[in-house]
């Protein structure tokens, strides 16, 4: 859902002549009602510029936020979504690996089962328990918010392999550490996605991965410390904080019922597609209630209340004058082109491929709000760069597109210059389009480091992926990543890099570096 979000927004151009349809003035536009509250505080109202402006900024600012909650809504919420994994503060394991059925989330890894768990902090912290872990098996637990932050993790890199207990608060928490938890974490949002990543070694394997995954448990602070739960906290919202117009007016008790975990139930906002590109602000609204600001966000923060967003108030763009319509349009379709812009220059090209690193926890983003936003248009929930690198290619080293329509592609790793990890690592195919899983006929989403015993090197020990839409034949098919018939887009992923030379850190300054993508004819 969250891709469609981003693709919707991209539409905001061809919504603006119907918003100029609209009436000149109108007494319910969010806009003048900020801009005449301000003028009584002195501070001037914004002009047409100052709100295509801020819209612009906020889009920027909002975007992971927005893209985020329409997870959560998919994944949590509408249980008709097609994505719903289950309850608040439930996990939720995944006993296969990723496919091109699942569409919520942009260039899913598909090399370890998921574990998901999403936490509702706003009645009292959850503690997340993982057993003991076989050294040989890689597992990670990553902890995100609603801010796209990632606050912390756990596992074989983090905390290493042993059982433990650990502590996970909301952002307005403050108690002292209860004993038998070995370290606390603090989202900075009230609603929080925990990720687990268990590595699976092969088909045969998942036995043991699930045996890991059922060792993983949540529960809330009362319960593990045996005492009674505390009262739900007051609802968080006024009695003006109704579904976004065109939302379900009335729960609706089989996909998207009123949810009551930490707190009072909420009517949680219908994410409509086509919605978002206008009623983007909207949502953003309800997000940010659950998401107190940091000191770095003071000035966004200011610079949407003056056209009427922030927490606690109610924009509406169907309200707004024909010329504030446009401006918010405008301003948001501006947004979306720096944001891809930004894309396309994160981290340094080489041979082809771009390697950086977007992904990190508040102090990583220090305020720049739009490498956060091209982060999560990259790929939502990225790890890390200690915990994962993440090179991408979607042209030949001279910038010419990946096309499976047209040519035929190799990756050839030398001998002794496979990808330096302490973990594992796997190179995926993408659809270039939609930069999701492609249906192909051995159904094999990527090649990854487990899968070496099978596969067949050269006389000189280099390991060469052949990378097609059709088959290359029975003998070299064991090397065979499928492509999709048209744009490629594929991501090397390494687990747990290695930090000593040949290695890929610092991002795209390391000693190690990907091999060209080559071009060997249609």
């Amino acid at each position: 859902m969250q891709l469609r979000i981003v693709r919707h927004c991209v539409a905001v151009g061809a919504s603006i002549a119907l918003a100029l349809l609209g009436g000149c003035s109108k007494p319910n536009d969010t806009v003048t009602q900020a801009a005449q509250q301000q003028t009584t505080a002195g501070v001037p109202a914004p002009s047409i510029e100052d709100v295509k402006a801020i819209a612009e900024d906020g889009f920027v600012y909002g975007l992971p936020i927005v893209m985020n909650y329409a997870v959560l809504y998919d994944f949590v919420i509408d249980k008709n979504s097609g994505q719903y994994k289950g309850p608040f503060n439930q996990i939720v394991n995944t006993h296969r690996v990723f496919t091109y059925e699942d569409t919520a989330i942009v260039t899913p890894n598909s090399d370890t089962p998921y574990s998901m768990l999403w936490l509702d902090l706003r009645a009292e912290p959850m503690v997340i328990s993982v057993p003991a872990v076989d050294p040989k098996r890689y597992y990670s637990v990553q902890l995100t918010d609603g801010n796209a932050f990632n606050y912390g993790y756990i596992g074989s890199r983090a905390t290493g392999n042993d059982a433990g207990d650990y502590l996970v608060v909301g952002p307005n928490w403050k108690g002292e550490t209860p004993p038998g938890i070995k370290k606390v974490f603090q989202s900075s949002t009230d609603f929080s996605l925990t990720i687990f990543r268990t590595q699976l070694f092969a088909a045969n394997d998942m036995d043991n991965v699930i045996a890991v995954q059922n060792g993983y448990k949540a529960q809330p602070l009362s319960a593990y410390l045996n005492q009674p739960a505390p009262a739900a906290q007051p609802d968080v919202f006024s009695p003006e904080h109704d579904p976004l117009p065109g939302a379900n007016p009335e729960p609706v008790a089989s996909s998207a019922a009123p949810q009551a975990v930490g707190g009072d139930a909420i009517d949680f906002p219908v994410i409509d597609p086509a919605q978002v590109k206008t009623d983007f602000f909207e949502y953003l609204d309800f997000a940010l209630q659950f998401a107190p600001p940091g000191p770095e966000e003071t000035d966004i923060r200011a610079r949407l209340t003056r056209i009427g967003v922030g927490p606690g108030k109610t924009f509406s763009f169907k309200d707004l004058s024909a010329e504030h319509k446009a401006a918010v349009l405008l301003g948001m379709k501006q947004g979306l082109s720096k944001v891809e812009a930004k894309v396309a220059t994160i981290g340094q090209d080489i041979n082809g491929w771009r390697v950086g690193s977007a992904f990190g926890d508040r102090a990583f983003y220090n305020g720049d709000w739009l490498l956060r936003a091209a982060a999560a248009k990259a790929g939502i929930y990225g790890n890390d760069a200690v915990e994962a690198m993440y090179p991408m290619v979607k042209t030949l080293g001279d910038g010419t597109p990946l096309d499976g329509s047209k040519d035929k592609y190799t990756l050839t790793f030398a001998k002794g210059q496979l990808p330096p990890v302490n973990a594992f690592w796997s190179v995926t195919m993408y659809d270039g389009k939609t930069q999701l899983l492609i249906k192909n006929p051995i159904n094999r989403y990527l090649i990854n480091s487990p899968m070496l015993p099978t596969m067949k090197t050269g006389k000189d020990g280099s390991l060469t992926l052949y990378i097609q839409k059709d088959s290359p034949g029975k003998a070299l098919e064991s090397n065979w990543l499928p492509a999709p018939d048209g744009p490629i887009y594929i991501v090397l992923r390494l687990y747990w890099p290695k930090t000593e030379a040949p290695s890929i850190l610092p991002p795209g300054q390391g000693t190690w570096q990907p091999p060209a993508v080559v071009r060997v004819g249609a």
